[in-house]
């Protein structure tokens, strides 16, 4: 498999990922839609560094530190970055693993807008 390959493949899934979170926010399962939300900007961004660097995070926090230095050489990463540490925290910590999802409103508005990271991560590969 080429890179380019499994940088669709990692595209692809976070958009499934996405349309399971939405599904789950359907159903009013806000938290397993936080967590599929999350997985949705986590892919995405293991595309995004594997496209630019050549190779594919293994871990979150080697995608953080990814984009912090694709961050350091160019500012059209600072937004990204910095959506990647909110979501990481909000979906993945505070409403997953704590069970914080409040206010429902907002996180659900969080979760419905991760298509944007996937878009935007997807427009900075070409």
């Amino acid at each position: 498999m080429t890179t380019t390959d499994r940088v669709g493949e990692l595209f692809t899934d976070a958009r499934v990922l996405y349309a399971d979170a939405l599904e789950m926010l359907d159903q009013n399962r806000i938290r397993n839609a936080a967590e599929k939300a999350w997985g949705a900007t986590k892919r995405a961004t293991d595309a995004l560094v594997l496209a630019l660097e050549g190779a594919e995070p293994q871990s979150a926090g080697q995608a953080r530190r990814a984009l912090l230095r694709l961050s350091a050489t160019s500012p059209k990463f600072e937004t990204l970055q910095g959506q990647y540490h909110t979501r990481s925290e909000l979906l993945h910590v505070n409403c997953f693993y704590d069970g914080n999802c409040e206010p429902e409103v907002e996180m659900a508005n969080l979760i419905r807008t991760t298509i944007a990271y996937i878009s935007d991560a997807e427009t900075l590969v070409v």
